[in-house]
C-alpha cells in the first residue's frame, strides 16, 4: 500500500515538474520581456557581489593607517571618502537594476498569465460536452483563476529569484575559493546537506499542495452550485445544511494547509541552524588565521559578507521551494486542460459547409456517452427531407434529446453516420456547421446585457428592424415593449429579472434570427402558459416553413402537424409516421394521445 502509493506520488511529481516545463516555455512568447529581465538580474547581482570586495578596501586602508607612523591624514580621509561614495553608487545602481527586474518580471508574469488564461478558455470553449460532463464548474473555475495566479507568481518571483540564488551561489563560491582556499573548505561540507534537504522538501511539498488546489477546488464548486441554486436552497429551507456541507468543505482545505505549514516550520528553521553553524565556524577558523596574521581584518570581513551571500540562497531556498511546489501541483491541473483530447473536432481534411438545403439523414447510428458504457440509441435511421418537420416523442430517457444533440455534433457517433444534404458532418467543419443551425434548447440560457444583446447573440451584426422582427415572430415584442426601456432592458444574471415564458421566447427569438435552414425545438413552449404556447406555436408553424425542424415535446398539441413523428423507447425508434398512421397504428402513441386528450 505504501509502496503503491510513494510510485503514485513519484509520478505526480514527475507530471508536476513536466507540466511547470511547459508552463516555463511560454516565456519564448515575450522574449524581449525575458531577455531584459535577465540583464537587470544579472547587473544587480554582479552589483551585490562588487560591495564586500570594496569593504575589505575600506577596512584595510583604515586599519593600515591606524598603524602608519607618517600617515597622511587628509589623503586617508579622501580615500576613505571616496570608497564610501563608490560603496553609494553601487547600492544605488544595484537598487536601479533590482527595480527593473522586479517591475519587468512581473510585467512577463502578468502577460503570461493572460495568455494562459486565454488558452484555458479557448480550450475548455472548444472542449466536447463529453469532458463537461465529466467535470464541475468550480474546478474549471479554480484552474483559470486560482492555479493560473499560483504559476503567475512563480514565474514573476520563484523563478528569477531562483536564477539569482544560483548565480548568487555560484559568484559567491568563486569569489570565497579567490579570497581564502582554506576557510571555503570549511563551509562546503555543509551545502550538500541543506540542498538534501531541500530536495526532500520539495518532493514532499508538490503533493501537499496539489491536496490544496482539489479541496479548494471542492468548496469552490460547492459555492458555485448554492449561487447558481439560491432560489432551490431556500425554497427548501436547507440553508443550515448547506451551511455544514460548506464547512466540511473548507475545514478539509484548512487540515492541508495546516499540514503545508507543519512541513515548512520544519524546514525554515533548519535552514537557520545550517547558516549559524557555517557563521560559527568560519568565526573559529578566522579568528585563528587573523591571529596567526595569515588573515586581514578586511579579509575576514569579505569573507563573512560573502558567506551571508552563500547563504542567503539557501535561506531563499526555502522560499522557492514552496512557491514551486504549488506551481508544480498547478501547472499540472492547468494543462491537464490544454492537453484533454477533444472527442468531437474537426478532421484535418475537413471542409466548410456550403449553403444547405436541409436534408437530413440518420443512417443506422447507435451512439453511447463512454465508449465500454451501454449504448443510448441503437440503430437509429430515419430521412427528414428539406423543409420538412419531424417532432420526437418518447418518455424520459428514450434518446429524443440525443438525437438533437448528433445533429450539431455535440456529441459524434459511435455507429453509423448523421448527413446533411448527403454529406457526413464528420467531414465539414463544426462552425460551418452550427452556424446553419438553430437550436432552442429546453434548459435557457441567457446573458448578462440587454434584451437586444441576447437576441442578436449570434449575430451581432444584427439592425434593431430584423431583432423586432423575429421577436414578433417568437411572441416576444409586446412584452419587450412593456418594460420602460424595451430592448434595451438589462435582463440580469441568466436572465433573472425574466419570467420563464419570457426568457423562453427571447431564446426562440435568437435562434430565428440566425435564419437557419436546420431549427431544433427542445420542448421549446415547456416554460409557457396554454395562450403563449397558442401565439408561439402559430408563429412557429410559419416561421418553419421551408425549414428543416426538429421538435421535442410533451405534449401532443405541439406536433399533430408534423411530417413525421418518431416515437423512441430506450433508444430505440419503435414506431414512425404522421399524426393520422400512428393514431391508426401504434398503440403507445394513440395512448398518449387519449391520455391527453382526457386531460
Amino acid at each position: 500500500m505504501q509502496l503503491a502509493q510513494r510510485r503514485r506520488q513519484r509520478t505526480d511529481n514527475q507530471a508536476g515538474r513536466r507540466a511547470l516545463g511547459q508552463a516555463i516555455s511560454y516565456l519564448w512568447r515575450y522574449p524581449r520581456y525575458t531577455a531584459a529581465s535577465v540583464i537587470a538580474l544579472l547587473l544587480a547581482t554582479a552589483a551585490q557581489l562588487a560591495v564586500p570586495q570594496l569593504v575589505q578596501e575600506v577596512i584595510d586602508s583604515i586599519v593600515a593607517s591606524a598603524v602608519a607612523v607618517d600617515l597622511d591624514l587628509g589623503l586617508a580621509l579622501r580615500g576613505l571618502l571616496l570608497a564610501v561614495v563608490i560603496i553609494i553608487i553601487i547600492a544605488i545602481a544595484r537598487g536601479l537594476f533590482a527595480f527593473g527586474q522586479t517591475y519587468l518580471s512581473q510585467a512577463l508574469s502578468q502577460n503570461i498569465a493572460f495568455e494562459l488564461r486565454n488558452d484555458l478558455f479557448a480550450k475548455i470553449q472548444r472542449l466536447s460536452f463529453s469532458y463537461h460532463d465529466q467535470n464541475q464548474t468550480g474546478q474549471l473555475m479554480i484552474r483559470a483563476t486560482d492555479d493560473v495566479e499560483r504559476l503567475r507568481v512563480f514565474i514573476g518571483q520563484a523563478l528569477l529569484l531562483a536564477l539569482q540564488a544560483l548565480l548568487l551561489l555560484l559568484g559567491t563560491l568563486a569569489l570565497l575559493f579567490a579570497t581564502n582556499v582554506r576557510l571555503t573548505l570549511v563551509v562546503i561540507p555543509i551545502l550538500p546537506i541543506a540542498l538534501i534537504v531541500f530536495m526532500v522538501f520539495g518532493s514532499v511539498a508538490q503533493p501537499l499542495f496539489r491536496r490544496i488546489q482539489e479541496k479548494l477546488s471542492a468548496a469552490n464548486t460547492i459555492l458555485q452550485e448554492n449561487l447558481a441554486g439560491l432560489k432551490v436552497v431556500k425554497s427548501f429551507a436547507t440553508e443550515r445544511r448547506e451551511q455544514v456541507r460548506f464547512r466540511h468543505s473548507i475545514d478539509d482545505l484548512l487540515d492541508e494547509r495546516i499540514i503545508v505549514s507543519r512541513t515548512f516550520s520544519v524546514l525554515f528553521p533548519f535552514i537557520f541552524l545550517v547558516a549559524n553553524l557555517g557563521q560559527a565556524a568560519i568565526l573559529y577558523f578566522g579568528g585563528r588565521e587573523i591571529i596567526g596574521g595569515t588573515l586581514t581584518l578586511g579579509e575576514w570581513q569579505k569573507f563573512s559578507l560573502y558567506l551571508t551571500y552563500l547563504f542567503l540562497p539557501m535561506g531563499q531556498l526555502g522560499f522557492i521551494i514552496a512557491l514551486t511546489a504549488q506551481a508544480a501541483a498547478s501547472a499540472e491541473r492547468i494543462f491537464e486542460i490544454l492537453e484533454a483530447e477533444n472527442k468531437v473536432a474537426d478532421r484535418p481534411d475537413a471542409i466548410g459547409l456550403p449553403a444547405i438545403q436541409g436534408e437530413v439523414v440518420f443512417d443506422n447510428v447507435t451512439f453511447r456517452y463512454f465508449a465500454s458504457g451501454d449504448a443510448v440509441l441503437q440503430e437509429i435511421s430515419f430521412r427528414a427531407k428539406p423543409g420538412q418537420t419531424v417532432a420526437l416523442l418518447g418518455s424520459t430517457g428514450s434518446g429524443k434529446t440525443t438525437i438533437i444533440n448528433l445533429i450539431p455534433r455535440f456529441y459524434d457517433v459511435s455507429e453509423g453516420r448523421i448527413m446533411i444534404d448527403g454529406r457526413d458532418i464528420r467531414d465539414v467543419t463544426i462552425e460551418s456547421l452550427r452556424t446553419q443551425i438553430g437550436i432552442v434548447l429546453q434548459e435557457t440560457t441567457l446573458f448578462g446585457g440587454t434584451i437586444r444583446d441576447n437576441i442578436a447573440f449570434g449575430r451581432p451584426e444584427a439592425t434593431l428592424e430584423e431583432i423586432e422582427a423575429v421577436a414578433k415572430a417568437a411572441a416576444a415584442h409586446e412584452f419587450i415593449m412593456r418594460f420602460p426601456d424595451g430592448y434595451e432592458t438589462a435582463v440580469g444574471e441568466r436572465g433573472s429579472t425574466l419570467s420563464g415564458g419570457q426568457r423562453q421566447r427571447i431564446a426562440i427569438a435568437r435562434a430565428l434570427l440566425m435564419d437557419p435552414k436546420i431549427l431544433i425545438l427542445d420542448d421549446s413552449t415547456s416554460s409557457v402558459d396554454l395562450q403563449t404556447e397558442f401565439l408561439i406555436q402559430q408563429a412557429l408553424d410559419k416561421l418553419m416553413e421551408g425549414r428543416t425542424s426538429f421538435v421535442i415535446a410533451q405534449r401532443i398539441s405541439t406536433v399533430v402537424n408534423a411530417d413525421q413523428i418518431l416515437i423512441l423507447d430506450q433508444g430505440k425508434v419503435v414506431d414512425q409516421g404522421t399524426h393520422e398512421e400512428l393514431l391508426e397504428n401504434s398503440a403507445i402513441y394513440a395512448e398518449i394521445y387519449y391520455s391527453q386528450l382526457a386531460e
